[in-house]
């Protein structure tokens, strides 16, 4: 996998190709020019996202194309996670990633002292299928003895309020910052005496997602997407706050299809998201994850694939909640992602859910391996599986 610039005439020969065409998935544009994508599917700023050139931290990171897999059938006992075990598994996982013997000097591939660690966890389904505390205790654990300050670890989501709901609350987590871009006051009130959301002081109006199509929302609903219209923009926790994010998404469905570390990311970091379910899922997925406050600064995906869903996700129907047993690391998210569906996929199969996989469930991978965020063709993944006992 090339890890060059992504220029604007990588641009033009991605569109040469028609790479980006696959299953209803976008086209881009010309310079200067909003992304002219489909007749089926509204113009974005995708074109934009080529402005900032890369870095060393690009995705898809040092690791193009590898998937640590560990599995362990006693990873859960009497329907709880076992903490230690968890630790050990995100251990194998991340000496197998990165070829290293020592745990310490594995972490420092991507992480340094002095540095804002950002962790991304997925409150959205509540306390019964949230990211697990044994999963982020032990990430954060391993941090620490790896010499990272506790004081300068971000946890992060979109919804505070959902952060506080399952547990991530600044009591739990001494020492910790624990930050949402939507919030509430002490009152449940999303508004500040002067009328104005609080989520408003939390936006970066600088970094933005744009694509043509606008939403609907009433009274209740604009609080949760902070600002209406056809900007989507950043949250300053991403442009700001954190230096590096560890991305720790939850291996669920959503559909036919996978939502894990580029749906954690994407949907997570920006605003105004409810207007882009219905005709730009998958390209919310790819498009956001491309730029440069995403793109540059998540070094490493660690999926909490312990337990997850295969129905009725992403959020909380537990009928069809299951044990993976999984724990997953990488730095390629869009690698990540493939093995990530393929796990979900068989076990829809194996439930009778679904009969066979439709490629256009996953298009939203090939779209983001045309913007060189990772490999999406399953022949080139490199997948390492290790089975504890």
């Amino acid at each position: 996998m090339s890890k060059l610039s992504f220029s604007r005439r990588r641009f033009f020969k991605v569109l040469g190709t028609g790479s980006l065409v696959v299953a209803g998935a976008p086209a881009a544009a010309a310079p200067g020019v909003r992304a002219v994508q489909d007749n089926k599917k509204p113009d974005t700023n995708i074109a934009d996202a080529s402005e900032v050139p890369r870095n060393k931290n690009s995705m898809p990171g040092k690791y193009p194309g590898k998937v640590s897999r560990v599995i362990s059938t006693s990873a859960i006992k009497d329907n709880q996670i076992i903490e230690d075990q968890a630790y050990l598994m995100i251990e194998k996982a991340m000496l197998d990633l990165t070829g290293e013997r020592r745990l310490k000097k594995a972490w420092r591939k991507f992480v340094s002292p002095g540095e804002k660690i950002g962790l991304k966890v997925n409150p959205v389904a509540g306390k019964t299928l949230t990211t697990s505390h044994a999963v982020t205790r032990s990430i954060i654990k391993q941090l620490e003895e790896s010499g990272i300050d506790r004081n300068d670890i971000i946890i992060w989501d979109r919804r505070l309020m959902q952060l506080h709901e399952t547990g991530y609350t600044e009591e739990n987590y001494p020492g910790i910052k624990v930050m949402g871009t939507e919030q509430k006051d002490d009152e449940g009130s999303f508004y500040d005496a002067d009328g104005k959301l609080y989520g408003e002081k939390m936006i970066d109006k600088d970094w933005y997602y744009w694509a043509d199509v606008e939403g609907e929302y009433d009274e209740y609903t604009i609080p949760y997407m902070v600002n209406g219209g056809k900007y989507s923009y950043f949250s300053k926790i991403v442009t700001k706050e954190v230096d590096k994010i560890i991305n720790v998404p939850i291996l669920k469905n959503a559909g036919a299809t996978v939502t894990n570390a580029m749906k954690n990311l994407a949907y997570g970091s920006v605003t105004n998201t409810g207007r882009l379910h219905a005709k730009l899922w998958g390209e919310t997925c790819a498009h956001v994850c491309a730029f440069a406050p995403l793109r540059d600064k998540v070094v490493l995906n660690v999926v909490d694939g312990l337990k997850g869903c295969f129905n009725g996700g992403p959020g909380a129907n537990p009928q069809f909640f299951c044990n993976y047993n999984t724990i997953m690391a990488g730095t390629d998210p869009v690698a990540i992602d493939r093995i990530a569906h393929e796990i979900v996929v068989a076990k829809r199969i194996e439930e009778g859910i679904q009969n066979k996989d439709n490629p256009r469930a996953s298009a939203f991978l090939d779209m983001a391996e045309a913007l060189e965020l990772g490999v999406s063709k399953r022949e080139m993944i490199e997948l390492n599986e290790i089975s504890l006992v």
